[in-house]
């Protein structure tokens, strides 16, 4: 690892993330859970909306057969989430366009 192993890792309390597989590798790698409570979406925002995106338009629509095929699709997935999926908090634009066009331009005074 570049930096290090975290301290603890932070998670909401979704099934996949108090898999019995993962928190045997949180523990083989040295770090702690940090579990945010249930319901709390106020306590990490981005990441419930991000894992509540993930499971309706992902994981709730795909079968997975293998580790390999999950890794793939969700990299695809995810691709397509950051780079092509309209986004409400840019006006329904793809992400990368709100990164190429300036918005609010303001005059120069």
């Amino acid at each position: 690892m570049l930096r290090g192993t975290p301290s603890f890792i932070g998670s909401d309390n979704y099934p996949e993330f108090i898999a019995r597989a993962l928190q045997d590798w949180i523990k083989a790698v040295g770090a702690k859970t940090a579990y945010i409570e249930s319901g709390s979406t106020w306590e990490n925002g981005y990441c419930e909306s991000f894992n509540a995106r993930l499971r309706d338009e992902f994981l709730n629509a795909e079968i997975l057969s293998s580790l390999r095929e999950a890794q793939i699709m969700i990299k695809e997935w995810r691709k397509h989430y950051n780079t092509i999926r309209p986004h409400r908090a840019v006006r329904h634009l793809p992400p990368t366009l709100e990164a190429v066009v300036q918005i609010n331009k303001r005059p120069i005074v």
